[in-house]
């Protein structure tokens, strides 16, 4: 009988004793794909990244499912710009304890790149009827665009802010995770280089864009926009608000107008028919890119090329 007890006792002591030299593992949820591509960038070898909203989906109106929630209670470390962007998430989020949540619009050097909405927004309004106007704004984030993945310099500081969360919850792989912030950093210098090539011969050119999401990347590579369709993009333009545009994209010699791969709206391509005008589709949130090490920096290529292909030519 002692022998038995002796037998369990060491066994459960050889299981515990693994359990203690497992590697610590802090599974990251990011609640977009752009902010996978960076949060996977960083944790690229030391810890899995998933991302909360699927393909297809728009974080405008998401609903999070139960499976949902439970992703959220399990996860180590959990990535979002902040309740004005996903406020689907804001009541899971605000149950979890302070240092397992990362909200990027609310760090000391996002704070002041963060750029205001759209001055263009009570121009769109009159368009709209009384119950879209109201529809308009339930969906404003409030005072600022929070659409921060788009800008490369906010991606690069929430890189490192991911970095200094993940060195705290996996101290022992911190030499690693310093590694992947140096090859972050350096491949998106060279991308932004790259990118702004692409698109300097592009400056000045007008468009048009489906919503008011692109002033981030706009503003950094000196692209010029002459408006967007709609501030809720749950929601079509009224008759009004599409003659508006089509007569704007005449008088502004607009050469593009882009919808967006999640919503498709026929509206985009009626209001440009019988005009020179071309359509092209911008992809946000990288619908077509697989998170990864380098995702972040395919995804900026890829929206530089969007641009390009749509308003290159006369």
């Amino acid at each position: 009988m002692l022998h038995k007890k002796t037998f369990l006792f060491a066994g459960l002591s050889a299981a515990l004793w693994g359990m203690a030299i497992l590697p610590a593992q802090a599974a990251v949820v990011a609640s977009i794909k752009p902010l996978g591509f960076i949060a996977s960038a960083i944790a690229d070898g030391v810890t899995p990244t998933e991302v909360l909203l699927p393909d297809g989906a728009s974080e405008h109106d998401y609903s999070l499912r139960p499976s949902d929630v439970k992703r959220l209670q399990g996860a180590d470390l959990v990535v979002w710009v902040g309740p004005e962007m996903e406020a689907f998430m804001q009541k899971s989020v605000g149950q979890l304890p302070a240092q397992k949540q990362l909200t990027l619009a609310m760090l000391d050097g996002v704070k002041p790149l963060l750029m205001k909405g759209s001055d263009e927004d009570d121009h769109d309004h009159g368009g709209h009827d009384a119950s879209e106007q109201k529809r308009d704004d339930d969906h404003h984030h409030g005072e600022y665009n929070m659409h921060i993945w788009l800008s490369p310099e906010i991606a690069r500081l929430s890189a490192v802010a991911i970095h200094d969360k993940l060195v705290e919850l996996i101290p022992a792989k911190k030499a690693q995770l310093d590694a992947n912030l140096q090859h972050f950093e350096s491949a998106l210098s060279r991308t932004d280089k790259q990118v702004g090539t692409v698109l300097a011969p592009l400056k000045g050119k007008g468009y048009f864009v489906f919503h008011d999401a692109y002033g981030y990347f706009e503003k950094h590579y000196g692209l010029t926009p002459s408006g967007h369709f709609t501030v809720n993009p749950e929601i079509q333009p009224g008759a009004q608000r599409l003659h508006e545009i089509r007569t704007q994209l005449v008088e502004h010699k607009a050469v593009c107008v882009f919808a967006e791969p999640q919503f498709r709206p026929a509206v985009i391509h009626a209001v440009a028919r019988g005009t020179s005008v071309r359509s092209g589709t911008l992809d946000p949130l990288g619908i077509e890119v697989a998170p990864g090490k380098d995702s972040y920096m395919q995804f900026l290529t890829g929206l530089a090329n969007q641009y390009a292909s749509c308003l290159k030519g006369d």
